[in-house]
């Protein structure tokens, strides 16, 4: 990796996810001090155990795999630098506007409050999840900007982590919103933006006799 590419994933990497912690640490300072009351928390016993076994799964294979392994993964090229730098910039903001969007209706775990309202516009009618659609893409460019190498693994723990929280959280929702969330999970894809379009064509395709199926989700994600 030259100085040039070097210094700009430095910089890019330190001003996003500062950007993030600053966002995440404020809203979580004013949201305690003057958002409304919460009415219903989803249970995370389970979600624990199961994200602490993922990072447990982690460090082993981390300290397993040699090292000329992980070097053989390494990509130092400009172009993956410039991939890296344009995936980066684009799932910050997308993370940022998916948080601001929440307002003080966002919280760091699955939680329902007073007057909470399923938001299904701006970012949450592109996935359900569009803070951690925004969060795995930083970390995908993060990834890119670092050379990859043995940080590939901080990728699929990230995956389950936030798999198993956006599952107790569309639970809550589901128990919460009922119909209203079947509705809008059926018609916005989770995770990945244009997925759920990309089944309607294809079910469609297969059945073509059938009709289409016929509107956001919990506060942290």
């Amino acid at each position: 990796m030259t100085h040039t590419q070097h210094l700009i994933a430095v910089v890019s990497t330190a001003v996003c996810w500062g950007a993030f912690a600053l966002t995440w640490v404020g809203g979580a300072l004013y949201n305690a001090a003057r958002g409304p009351r919460r009415s219903t928390r989803a249970p995370l016993r389970g979600s624990a155990i199961v994200v602490v076994i993922a990072f447990a799964i982690f460090f082993a294979i981390f300290r397993a795999v040699p090292a000329h392994t992980w070097r053989s993964l390494e990509l130092q090229s400009p172009l993956a630098t410039g991939i890296g730098l344009v995936i980066l910039l684009g799932s910050t903001v997308f993370t940022l506007w998916a948080r601001f969007a929440l307002g003080t209706m966002w919280t760091l775990d699955a939680v329902v409050k007073e007057g909470h309202a399923l938001r299904t516009d701006g970012p949450y009618g592109v996935t359900r999840h569009p803070i951690y659609t925004g969060i795995l893409g930083m970390l995908l460019g993060t990834l890119l900007l670092a050379g990859v190498g043995r940080s590939l693994l901080l990728l699929p723990v990230g995956l389950v982590f936030f798999e198993v929280k956006l599952h107790v959280e569309e639970e809550l929702m589901l128990a919460t919103f009922r119909n209203e969330y079947r509705r809008y999970r059926q018609r916005v894809p989770q995770l990945i933006p244009g997925l759920r379009i990309r089944r309607v064509r294809a079910e469609r395709t297969q059945t073509p006799g059938d009709g289409q199926r016929s509107g956001r989700g919990p506060s942290s994600g």
